[in-house]
This record gives C-alpha cells, structure tokens and sequence, in this order.
C-alpha cells in the first residue's frame, strides 16, 4: 500500500455523514478533483445499470469516451474491484428499504 493511505483510509472511514465527507474532500481535494471522482462514479453507476453505450454515457456525464471505458475496465476486470464492491452494496442495501 502507498505510504500514508492506510491512515487517509481510515479516517475516511470515520466520516459519519455525507455533509462530513463533501467538507472534508473539499479540504482534501480540489474542485476538479472532486469532479473528476464524481464523473467517474457517475460512469460506474450508469455502466453497471446495462442500458447505456459508452457514447450514451460519455454524453450523459461528459466523460470521454476513453474515461469510460477506463471505468468498465475497472468495474469488470480489474483485481481490486473497490467499484464492484461498492456497487453491489448499494444494491444491496437498496433491496433491504
């Protein structure tokens, strides 16, 4: 692991709401950075619904079309799988309400 982000993670971890995350990624990131990660897990989320090309999901987000498939290379074959992971949580919890 990179040094240092054992420790990011885990204060990460310990965000307890949205609005306390947005302050601290505010304090953390820049304004294109954090747009950058919303792109991405806006393209995440529409490639893991299924109805939607590549060029339907760059025009939707904006993200290019080099980003998306960046993203589905990530969501599907990528050993880390943290987009998986994430995804079908939500999917998950979304079943229990």
């Amino acid at each position: 692991m990179v040094y240092g982000a054992k420790d990011l993670f885990e204060a990460i971890m310990m965000l307890a709401t949205p609005k306390e995350a947005e302050r601290f990624f505010a304090d953390l990131c820049t304004p294109q950075e954090i747009k950058a990660m919303k792109e991405r897990w806006k393209v995440c989320q529409l490639l893991d619904c299924g109805n939607f090309s590549y060029r339907e999901i760059s025009n939707i987000t904006g993200a290019s079309t080099t980003t998306v498939a960046r993203v589905s290379r990530f969501l599907n074959n990528e050993p880390h799988r943290g987009y998986r992971l994430l995804t079908e949580k939500i999917k998950k919890e979304n079943k229990n309400v």
